[in-house]
C-alpha cells in the first residue's frame, strides 16, 4: 500500500519513466507470448526454442531500464529523518522493488489482453494471414505457461532492483580492516592506540566521540550527493566573505577498470567474425558469437572511454569551461559511460544485422521490428535516465554555482561540451566497429 501511495504521488517526470517501464514490459511480454503461440502452431521444438532465446535481448533491455528508473527515483532515495518513521534503507529498497514490480505487472497484463484480443478470445475476431503463425488462433492457450512467461519480467526487474539498491556500508572502505578495537573492547573507526590512563580523561574521549559523530554524519551525505570520501574538506571550504567556496567536482583517483577487458573482448569478437568469414560459416552460431562478443566489448569500454574523454577535455591549459566539463565526465564515468556503451553496442549490432539481412526474406515480420525497436528504445531511455540521475547527483554543486553568480549559459555550455565530446568519441567508434563487424560477415 505504501509503494502504491508513493507511486501515485510522484512527480509527472517520474510517472513518465514508470510508464516507459510498463510499456517495455508490455512489449517484452507480447514477444514471449508470441514465442509460446509459435510453439503451439509448429511442432519443431528447435525453432520455437530459438524464438524464445531471441526474447532474452528485450528482456535484458527492459530489466536494465527498470533498474535505471529505480535508481533515478527521488522518492526511494535515503534522506535524513526517514529512519525515524520506519523508512530505512532496507524498507526503501523494498518499496522501490515493489514499485518496479507493479509497473511491470501492469505492462504484462496489457500484453496478455492485447494477445488475447488479437487471437479472438475476447471478441471472437482474430487476425488472419501471417499473424496466425505466432497467435495460434483456434488452439487452446495454456494459461499456466502464459502466466509463467509473463512473470519473467516482473520477477527479473524487481530482483535486479533489489540487488542494485541493497543497503551498503556508507563509509568507503569500512570493513574489518577499517575497524579497530581498543582496550576493554572500545570500538572506533580509526586504529588509534591509547594508553591505560587515556580512559580516565573524559574530555579526550568526548572530543573523539564528537569527531566520530561528525564523520559518521558527513559520510551518508557524501554518499548521497556522489562526493567521494575525503573531498568534504575541499567542498566545504569557505571564501573570504563567509560564503561556501565551490570547487569543480573532485577527480577520481583511478579510471574505471573495464577498459582493458573491453578492448580484449572487442578484439576477440572481431577475430571470431573474421575467422567465420574465412571458413564460410557467416550465418552460423560462431558468427553470432562473434557479434555478441563485439557488442559486449563495446559495452565494457564505455566507462573507461568516458573517463578518458573527460581527461582529454582538460588537456593543454584548460579554462574554467573545459575544466568543469571534464571533471564531471570523469566523476560520472561509470554512471554515464555504461549505458552509453550499451547504446553503442546496440546500434553497432543493429547495423550489422541490417547489412546481413536479405530484403526478400519473409522471416523479418512485425515481431522482429518490435524487438529491435524495443531494445533500441530501452537503451536510449536508460541513457537519458542515467543523465537525469547524474544531474540530480550534482544538483547541490549547480545550485552553489548559481548562488555565487555563475551564468546559466556557462552551465549549459559545459553540458553541451560534454555531449559533443562524447558524440565525437563514441560516434566514429561505433561506426568503425559496425563496419568491421559487417565486412567479414557480409563478405
Amino acid at each position: 500500500m505504501l509503494a502504491l501511495r508513493l507511486s501515485l504521488g510522484a512527480r509527472p517526470a517520474v510517472q513518465v519513466r514508470r510508464l516507459l517501464v510498463a510499456g517495455a514490459s508490455a512489449g517484452t511480454g507480447f514477444l514471449l507470448l508470441s514465442a509460446l503461440g509459435h510453439a503451439l502452431s509448429h511442432p519443431d521444438p528447435a525453432a520455437s526454442a530459438l524464438r524464445l532465446a531471441w526474447c532474452t535481448a528485450p528482456l535484458a533491455a527492459t530489466v536494465y531500464l527498470a533498474v535505471a528508473v529505480a535508481r533515478a527515483d527521488p522518492a526511494t532515495r535515503p534522506r535524513p529523518g526517514l529512519s525515524a518513521v520506519g523508512l530505512g534503507p532496507v524498507r526503501l529498497m523494498a518499496i522501490s522493488a515493489a514499485t518496479t514490480a507493479v509497473s511491470c505487472l501492469l505492462g504484462s497484463a496489457l500484453a496478455l489482453l492485447v494477445f488475447l484480443q488479437l487471437r479472438g478470445d475476447l471478441t471472437g475476431m482474430s487476425l488472419g494471414g501471417g499473424a496466425q503463425e505466432f497467435l495460434a488462433a483456434g488452439r487452446p492457450l495454456p494459461l499456466p505457461a502464459a502466466l509463467t512467461l509473463l512473470a519473467l519480467v516482473p520477477l527479473s526487474a524487481s530482483g535486479a532492483v533489489a540487488v542494485t539498491l541493497r543497503p551498503r556500508e556508507p563509509v568507503k572502505g569500512a570493513g574489518r580492516a577499517a575497524r579497530a578495537y581498543g582496550r576493554f573492547g572500545a570500538y572506533r573507526r580509526t586504529p588509534v592506540r591509547e594508553s591505560f590512563g587515556a580512559y580516565g580523561r573524559f574530555g579526550r574521549q568526548l572530543g573523539a566521540a564528537a569527531r566520530g559523530r561528525g564523520t559518521a554524519a558527513e559520510a551518508p551525505a557524501q554518499e548521497q550527493d556522489g562526493t567521494p570520501a575525503g573531498a568534504a574538506g575541499d567542498a566545504g571550504a569557505e571564501a573570504v566573505d563567509g560564503s561556501p567556496a565551490v570547487v569543480p567536482p573532485p577527480v577520481p583517483t583511478a579510471a574505471p577498470s573495464g577498459l582493458p577487458w573491453g578492448v580484449a573482448v572487442l578484439a576477440v569478437g572481431l577475430a571470431v567474425e573474421a575467422l567465420t568469414s574465412r571458413t564460410g560459416s557467416a550465418d552460423g552460431p560462431a558468427a553470432f558469437l562473434g557479434l555478441a562478443l563485439t557488442s559486449l566489448g563495446l559495452a565494457l569500454v564505455g566507462p573507461g572511454l568516458t573517463h578518458l574523454c573527460g581527461r582529454l577535455l582538460q588537456a593543454v591549459r584548460p579554462g574554467a569551461l573545459r575544466l568543469l566539463a571534464g571533471r564531471v565526465l570523469m566523476t560520472e564515468a561509470t554512471r554515464i559511460g555504461r549505458p552509453l556503451g550499451v547504446v553503442c553496442a546496440v546500434v553497432s549490432a543493429a547495423y550489422t544485422m541490417a547489412s546481413l539481412h536479405d530484403p526478400d526474406d519473409p522471416s523479418a515480420g512485425p515481431l522482429v521490428v518490435l524487438g529491435v525497436l524495443l531494445v533500441a528504445g530501452c537503451t536510449v531511455a536508460t541513457l537519458l535516465t542515467a543523465a537525469v540521475e547524474a544531474k540530480q547527483a550534482h544538483a547541490d554543486t549547480t545550485a552553489s554555482l548559481r548562488r555565487l553568480g555563475a551564468p546559466a549559459g556557462t552551465l549549459r555550455r559545459a553540458a553541451s561540451l560534454r555531449a559533443g565530446a562524447l558524440l565525437a568519441l563514441f560516434g566514429p567508434l561505433t561506426v568503425a566497429v559496425a563496419e568491421l563487424s559487417a565486412w567479414p560477415l557480409g563478405g
